[in-house]
């Protein structure tokens, strides 16, 4: 891998990864683009890395808050933690379900999920929905204080979704967030902070694939540039994600898709991963 590549990468992973278009989809297409085959989800896990860690940065206010909150509640049991603590527990919950599921659906479907066909189907799925959530669907008022454990559960199934390549996790939480009745305010707070546990438990189940030929492969500098870049463009992602959903509509990241998904389709052929 080259200096500008691995630029490249993580410009990519930090830019797509909190928007709701599928930053799995663009690094597999990337990899496709540049005829890189990984071994593992290390690299990707490794990138995803410097994404979480500019949301703990960005959020840590929050993060603190709902951390404090959550074992204060379990120690003293004071009513003013008590919103904290739930919010906690409806993290914690869809998370589980997350994990469960999408370690048995990639397992399932791993073979047919990184084909150019397959990510521009879901791609177009993503595009649907959100088309779906900003024109079709009346925004709730359910916020911290008012969401339930079954909001929790609907969410974390949603955001099983995304481990199909095209199927953007941020995307996935926030439409479900959204159907189930949480505000917008509340609904781009949980899917950030349910990214931190989602993409930390994601490294450790991918710990075995980061070996000294894979970082040989890629190299030390490499990866330490593409680490920083990711976390730079990531930062700078949910700053522009934030203040672009209070001020516009999910339904431009929808016509991206489209176009995404079409030049997919088109453009790049399934032959092109057995080459690589």
């Amino acid at each position: 891998m080259t200096l500008f590549e691995a630029i490249v990468f993580g410009i990519v992973q930090g830019i797509t990864e909190f928007l709701p278009i599928s930053s799995t989809a663009h690094i597999v297409i990337t990899q496709m683009v540049f005829g890189y085959t990984f071994p593992g989800l290390a690299f990707e896990i490794f990138l995803h890395l410097a994404s979480v860690l500019a949301v703990i940065i960005y959020f840590w206010k929050d993060l603190w808050r709902v951390i404090q909150g959550f074992f204060r509640f379990i120690t003293k049991r004071q009513k003013e933690d008590k919103t904290e603590f739930y919010f906690g527990v409806y993290i914690l919950v869809a998370t589980c379900i997350t994990g469960v599921l999408g370690k048995i659906l990639s397992d399932v479907t791993a073979d047919v999920m990184k084909t150019p066909p397959f990510i521009a189907g879901a791609l177009l799925f993503t595009g649907f929905a959100l088309i779906f959530i900003e024109r079709y669907h009346k925004t709730g008022n359910k916020t911290e204080e008012t969401m339930t454990f079954w909001d929790s559960v609907l969410i974390g199934l949603g955001q099983t979704l995304a481990v199909f390549p095209g199927i953007s996790r941020s995307g996935a939480t926030l439409v479900v967030s959204l159907l189930a009745g949480l505000n917008r305010d509340t609904a781009v707070r949980y899917s950030f902070l349910l990214a931190i546990p989602v993409i930390l438990g994601s490294t450790v189940l991918a710990i075995d694939d980061l070996s000294e030929s894979m970082i040989a492969y890629i190299g030390p500098l490499n990866l330490i540039v593409s680490f920083v870049v990711t976390f730079i463009f990531s930062l700078l992602g949910i700053i522009w994600l934030i203040s672009f959903l209070k001020q516009s509509k999910l339904i431009y990241f929808a016509v991206y898709c489209f176009v995404v998904a079409i030049l997919v389709y088109v453009f790049l052929d399934a032959s092109m991963i057995m080459e690589v």
